[in-house]
């Protein structure tokens, strides 16, 4: 992902700045392009969320996943106030952040939800992440850290 996020800034969900290079090292990476404003979006946001709590807090040893949310809202306090009430403790491309137009058009996003799960070079692992998420739960992550090309001793 440091090639994706080289030279940006994220911030966690209490606000914090973190180092994408640092965050993101040997992990697979789901971009979740959201806005709080899409009812499909709320739907699917606090399913995302138990995926992501059940993946990093109930495995040992968490698994080498991170989502970055790339937000759609109209206003930083729209965007601040969705990742407060209904995000997972997760990244987020900072709101005035222009890049997110590039990564929209990068990984040929056309509506949202979309959560597109990437390999550490942003190479595409699958576009279809939210729908696999609905009809496979847990069980898809392994399919995506078998595509990411992580060496990871992990199972489900």
């Amino acid at each position: 992902m440091v090639d994706v996020f080289s030279g940006r800034v994220l911030v966690s969900r209490d606000g914090r700045s973190v180092d994408p290079e640092e965050a993101l090292q040997n992990k697979v990476v789901g971009l979740y392009f959201s806005a709080s404003w899409c009812s499909p979006c709320r739907d699917f946001t606090p399913v995302l969320c138990d995926f992501y709590t059940e993946l990093l807090e109930e495995t040992q040893p968490p698994a080498p996943f991170e989502v970055v949310f790339i937000s759609s809202d109209r206003s930083a306090e729209e965007m601040s106030g969705y990742m407060r009430a209904m995000h997972g403790d997760w990244l987020a491309l900072p709101f005035h952040d222009p890049y997110k137009h590039d990564l929209k058009k990068k990984y040929n996003i056309t509506a949202i939800p979309k959560l597109v799960i990437v390999k550490q070079t942003g190479e595409v692992i699958t576009d279809k992440g939210r729908k696999q998420i609905r009809d496979k739960g847990l069980s898809c992550f392994q399919n995506w850290l078998e595509g990411a090309d992580i060496f990871q001793n992990f199972n489900i």
